[in-house]
């Protein structure tokens, strides 16, 4: 933690630009926080975010001339101090996770209040990961499919992951039988298992499942 006597120091990638003025009327108003850069396109906070070193960068994803999360991951290894938090009106489950895998702590929407975006700041700021809850809960729910996921492969015997392993491959129930030496009506009652197992309907859907679950 930092001390607390310091002002937070801040940049702001955002090109509308009402909204990134509004964004620095508010955190200037604060004791606590000054912005210290405004940036208004992508390439120009690539080339001058890390003369800065701000504290904490409230970062737009859909910049005109490039991805903020594109901006995040030329620029984390640069400034490793920095915590960078976007500021967004996307909520798809791509933009989310590409965002924090790309090093960012934190994940707002545009809508949220000024008190929240306040809060956030000072919690990042402090070790924390601020999120609005819709994007907590996205986040929430993406682990807990995945935590199943893990459960029905681990349910899978030997002999069955290794049939689904063969479909993934292409390979007909007749070459599966032949190359592991069973009768195609043990194939099938294995793949009846496999899709009771895997909560799937069909072969595509349990192919798509294990190569999910494989990457």
């Amino acid at each position: 933690m930092k001390s607390s006597d310091m002002s937070i120091s801040i940049a702001i990638v955002e090109d509308e630009k009402n909204y990134n003025n509004a964004l620095k009327k508010v955190v200037d108003y604060q004791t606590d926080m000054k912005v210290i850069a405004q940036f208004f396109d992508g390439n120009t906070a690539l080339k001058s975010l890390s003369d800065y070193s701000p504290d904490v960068v409230m970062m737009d994803i859909q910049l005109q001339d490039m991805l903020g999360i594109d901006i995040i991951v030329k620029l984390k290894m640069k400034m490793p101090n920095t915590q960078f938090i976007m500021c967004t009106s996307f909520e798809n489950d791509e933009m989310i996770f590409n965002s924090l895998k790309a090093g960012a702590m934190g994940y707002l929407i545009k809508g949220e209040s000024m008190d929240k975006i306040l809060t956030s700041i000072r919690d990042v700021y402090n070790g924390g990961a601020p999120m609005s809850f819709s994007i907590a809960r996205r986040v929430l729910t993406h682990f807990e499919r995945k935590i199943i996921e893990v459960k029905n492969f681990e349910e899978l015997t030997k002999r069955e992951t290794e049939i689904v392993e063969l479909l993934s491959q292409g390979l007909l129930y007749k070459e599966i039988a032949d190359k592991i030496f069973i009768s195609i009506d043990t194939v099938k009652k294995h793949v009846g298992n496999i899709y009771r197992k895997l909560h799937v309907n069909n072969k595509v859907e349990a192919i798509n499942k294990f190569n999910h679950f494989k990457n």
